[in-house]
C-alpha cells in the first residue's frame, strides 16, 4: 500500500515542477529577466530549461536583427549633383542641344527630366514620357551623366528644365535653356559696284552663339556657287572665336557675275548682297550717284566764267 502511494506521487511531483517552470518562464517574460540574469544567480541549468520552455510555450521576445545600413544612408555616398557642368545653355534655333546633368552615387535612384513651366515630365530614366519626340534621354552605363537631348529647338522651348533625383526628399537641379534666332551678316554694303576684271571678295559671319556653324553655303542668284571652277579661287569656312566666318573670292569678274550673293550658315537666317559689275564706268561714281558727264560740265562752266571775265575787262 505504501509502495503504491510512493509511485503515484512521482507524476504529481513532475507535474508540480513543470507548472513551476512555466510560471517562472512567464515571470521572466513579463518582468524582462534575461538568461544572463539567471546565470548571475548561479542558475545556469535553470536558464537552459527556461529558454527551452519559452520556445515551446511561444513566449520568446527576441529582438529582430538590426537593419543593415543602406548605401544611401551614408552621408558621403548619398546622391549628389556635380555642379561643374554648366546649367546655362544658349543655342540657336534648329541646332541640336544637350543639357548635362551629372549625379554622383546615384545607386538605385532614378533621374527624371521635367519642364518647369508646366511641370511636364519629359523622361524618367531612359524612358520618354512625352509625345514630343524631340526630347530624348541619353546615358552610358557606369557614367554619372544623364543628358537631355533636344532636337531642332525653337524659341518657344526656352525656359527652365529640371533634373530630379528620386531621393526622399527629392533633390533637383535647374537648367536655364535659351533658344535665340541666329542670322548671317555679310561685311560691307548691301550693294557693291565694281569694274570688270577686278576681284570680288565677300566675307560672311554667323551670329550663332556658342559653337561655330558646321558649314556655310554660298548662292548666286539662287544657285549654289560651284567652288571647283578656276574663277572661284577661294571659298572656305573658318572659325574665329564663338562665331564662324566664311570667305568667297572670285577673280576677274565680268557681267555674268552680277546679281545677288547669299550666305547661308547652318541653322541661321541667310544674308544677301547685290553685286553690279560695270563695263567702262567708274564704280565710285556709280555708288555716289554721279553722272559720267560731271567733269565735262564743270569744265564748261569754268570756260564760260573765263570768257565772261575777258568780255568784262575788255570794255
Amino acid at each position: 500500500m505504501c509502495f503504491h502511494s510512493a509511485r503515484s506521487s512521482v507524476p504529481l511531483a513532475r507535474s508540480f515542477w513543470t507548472v513551476l517552470f512555466l510560471l517562472i518562464a512567464t515571470a521572466i517574460s513579463v518582468f524582462g529577466f534575461s538568461v544572463k540574469a539567471t546565470s548571475a544567480f548561479g542558475l545556469d541549468g535553470l536558464a537552459g530549461r527556461i529558454s527551452s520552455l519559452k520556445k515551446i510555450s511561444g513566449l520568446s521576445r527576441e529582438q529582430p536583427p538590426a537593419r543593415p545600413e543602406q548605401i544611401w544612408d551614408n552621408p558621403l555616398l548619398r546622391p549628389a549633383f556635380d555642379n561643374t557642368t554648366s546649367n546655362n545653355v544658349i543655342t540657336a534655333t534648329g541646332r541640336v542641344s544637350y543639357l548635362h546633368c551629372r549625379v554622383n552615387h546615384l545607386g538605385n535612384r532614378v533621374v527624371t527630366w521635367l519642364r518647369k513651366r508646366d511641370g511636364h515630365v519629359l523622361t524618367v530614366g531612359l524612358y520618354a514620357y512625352t509625345t514630343d519626340q524631340r526630347f530624348t534621354a541619353l546615358h552610358s552605363e557606369g557614367s554619372p551623366d544623364w543628358v537631355l537631348k533636344i532636337t531642332s529647338p525653337q524659341t518657344r522651348d526656352s525656359g527652365v528644365y529640371e533634373c530630379q533625383v528620386s531621393t526622399e526628399p527629392k533633390i533637383s537641379r535647374a537648367f536655364n535653356f535659351t533658344v535665340v534666332e541666329s542670322f548671317a551678316v555679310i561685311e560691307g554694303q548691301s550693294s557693291i559696284y565694281m569694274s570688270a576684271g577686278n576681284t570680288l571678295n565677300l566675307t560672311c559671319q554667323a551670329s550663332i552663339p556658342g559653337d561655330a556653324p558646321n558649314y556655310f553655303y554660298w548662292y548666286h542668284n539662287g544657285e549654289v556657287v560651284q567652288y571647283s571652277g578656276k574663277e572661284v579661287t577661294e571659298a572656305s569656312s573658318t572659325s574665329s572665336g564663338p562665331s564662324g566666318r566664311s570667305k568667297l573670292v572670285i577673280k576677274n569678274v565680268h557681267d555674268k557675275h552680277s546679281g545677288n550673293y547669299t550666305c547661308a550658315p547652318e541653322n541661321a537666317a541667310p544674308a544677301t548682297v547685290s553685286v553690279y559689275v560695270l563695263k567702262g564706268e567708274h564704280p565710285a561714281a556709280m555708288q555716289h550717284g554721279e553722272s559720267s558727264t560731271a567733269v565735262p560740265r564743270a569744265s564748261f562752266l569754268a570756260l564760260l566764267a573765263l570768257c565772261s571775265a575777258f568780255i568784262f575787262f575788255g570794255r
